[in-house]
């Protein structure tokens, strides 16, 4: 089939929509609600107009719920289309707070890019349309995120991640018309909510709606402070992503320049959070052999992620039993950063300040959890995402891409290994714990320890593990975004799961991909191979790529720990979870009927 834009002619497939057609032949139309990505058709925005022409006439149309027809003639940049846009986006700006300089997405707005694009240089709508905008909630209950629905532009595009990725819907729509924005539920306030602050709705937010809680002025008051000793850490994957802020690549290691921008700022000692990741590994593994040898709860879930053990206490509960009560290398980090390197550095514990550097909003909430401080004080004191931490850098004028690498120069904790590195990526925890269980049980090292079946994007992966000779074999999985982890804690529950180990992490691509990574507008996780090419590349570059052969780990095991899963072991390096479901909430439950499988 045929029809025209702008006076050429072009194909179509019955069912494609104006803006499809055109998006897919190059051509521009504004718009902010959709959002290829998501594949959802809210036409809430009303800003992709266009001129269409045909049998019943002419007339101005929304184009993305507008099929195409034969012979139609759309006009996408009339003069009278572009006066209609320029309108409307007006009206969204009216009906929008902006105080731009106070918001989270100051400077990477697409709203501003909006205007910009439909020809805006003064807003005629100087008020508000409707007195009720400015009464909208501003909620900064939870530990990770605030919902600030003064610069919500009602684009549904984080109510449908959450629904459709996330299998979560948490996020609703609350009221209609000028009064509507989005609700957390039938829960008090976003904290009591079911949502489990993985940040996956921050990434997709053309505004400032939805954002990370800023700590950076947290952070700059431990610098100035000349009684704290500020010990910073930083994950796995921020080293494959900070680059992009900086405009690099993604997929650039940046570690040492991260370590030298640290110094830069002020920070009196740099340790890396990969130390801890190798830590984990030893325990873990421990844990899991133990559990197969001695009957323990099976299949063993990973706990590494924060987003999915928000996700087990709120909405299955029952599959607490079956998580490792091993500590995600953050809280080993902390509780290490804590007892471990004050001894070994004679320094004064209580002077101590952990600032952890993470791809995710969901540690935030971590670090506030009352199982991972001692005697009420926290192991961690701030944790600042990805982007926050671009933002410190600029703030204190330091340009991350020209500034020259320094190496980490602790001899406590900062040596690490090739299977720390993965664990930012999806299936890489469970790669470093299968390098050493099969070391464990075999007393050598696996002939090839890259493992194909474990990597990839798939949603869901399994794999059989050799564990070599007597030992028989395992089968595990590897799952990411929260619909498919939902469906493998159902059949662990039934028991008619085929698995001994199941490695989740709530965010598609894992750490990579993070609530708290580098935005890209206008896309969703489009860097997600690209970071995770990194990762893997950095570990093939390591001269140790197994947890236990990292010499620092071995030297804290025999100086402090004494053996992995020993009593002083669990004491710091292991939690427990607790129950926090709520009654079912009508989406909730909605959405529990509705969750499929998906890759």
């Amino acid at each position: 089939m045929k029809a025209f834009i702008n006076g050429q002619e072009y194909t179509f497939e019955a069912g494609e929509t104006i803006l499809h057609v055109a998006r897919r032949n190059g051509i521009f139309i504004p718009s902010l609600c959709r959002f290829e990505p998501l594949r959802h058709k809210p036409a809430t925005c009303r800003v992709c107009l266009a001129e269409v022409t045909d049998a019943r006439g002419t007339r101005i149309v929304t184009t993305c719920d507008t099929p195409m027809e034969e012979g139609m003639k759309v006009d996408t940049f009339s003069k009278h289309v572009r006066d209609m846009q320029r309108m409307q986006v007006e009206m969204i700006f009216a009906d929008h707070d902006q105080e731009c300089v106070s918001c989270a997405r100051h400077g990477n707005c697409e709203l501003q890019d909006l205007g910009e694009a439909v020809g805006l240089t003064r807003n005629r709508f100087t008020h508000r349309l409707h007195p009720s905008a400015a009464e909208r909630p501003v909620d900064d209950s939870a530990s990770g995120m605030t919902r600030d629905m003064t610069k919500c532009i009602r684009c549904l595009r984080c109510v449908e991640v959450c629904r459709q990725v996330q299998g979560v819907a948490a996020l609703t729509v609350d009221g209609k018309g000028l009064d509507a924005c989005i609700g957390v539920g039938m829960a008090p306030n976003h904290r009591a909510s079911a949502c489990i602050q993985c940040g996956q709705c921050t990434l997709v937010c053309p505004t400032g709606a939805l954002a990370e809680r800023d700590q950076n002025d947290e952070v700059l008051d431990y610098l100035a402070s000349p009684n704290i000793t500020t010990v910073f850490g930083f994950a796995p994957s921020v080293r494959v992503v900070l680059g992009e802020e900086f405009g690099l690549a993604p997929g650039v290691n940046v570690e040492g320049k991260i370590v030298a921008a640290l110094r830069r700022i002020g920070a009196d000692v740099v340790l890396d959070t990969d130390f801890a990741a190798d830590v984990v590994i030893m325990e873990e593994g421990t844990e899991l052999l133990d559990r197969i040898r001695n009957g323990g709860a099976l299949p063993m879930f990973t706990s590494c992620c924060p987003g999915w053990i928000n996700y087990a206490e709120k909405h299955c509960p029952d599959i607490l039993p079956r998580l490792s009560s091993t500590r995600s290398p953050q809280a080993v980090f902390g509780a290490l950063a804590k007892t471990y390197l004050p001894e070994k550095m004679g320094m004064a514990p209580q002077r101590i300040r952990v600032i952890s550097i993470m791809p995710c909003i969901a540690k935030k909430d971590e670090a506030a959890r009352a199982e991972l401080a001692s005697g009420g004080i926290p192991d961690v004191d701030v944790v600042i995402t990805v982007r926050e931490f671009a933002r410190l850098l600029r703030r204190m004028g330091v340009d991350l891409a020209s500034i020259e690498p320094e190496p980490f120069d602790n001899p406590f904790m900062s040596a690490s290994t090739g299977a720390a590195v993965i664990f930012g990526s999806t299936g890489g925890v469970m790669e470093a714990a299968v390098r050493t269980v099969y070391a464990v049980l075999n007393g050598k090292e696996m002939e090839s320890i890259e493992s194909a079946p474990l990597r990839g994007m798939d949603g869901v992966r399994e794999a059989d593990i050799d564990l070599g000779p007597g030992n028989g074999s395992i089968r595990v999985a590897i799952c990411h975004g929260l619909r498919n982890a939902r469906r493998l804690a159902e059949e662990a529950l039934a028991g008619t799961s085929p698995y001994t180990f199941i490695e989740v992490m709530a965010c598609p691509g894992g750490c990579v991909d993070g609530g708290g990574t580098s935005r890209v507008k206008g896309d969703y996780h489009p860097c997600a191979v690209k970071r995770q090419q990194g990762l893997y590349a950095i570990d093939r570059a390591m001269p140790r790529r197994q947890s236990h052969n990292n010499p620092q780990v071995k030297k804290l095991y025999e100086d402090f720990l004494g053996a992995p899963n020993s009593h002083k072991a669990h004491e710091l390096l292991h939690t427990g979870y607790a129950d926090r479901r709520r009654e079912p909430s009508e989406s909730i439950l909605a959405n529990k009927e509705r969750l499929t499988l998906t890759d």
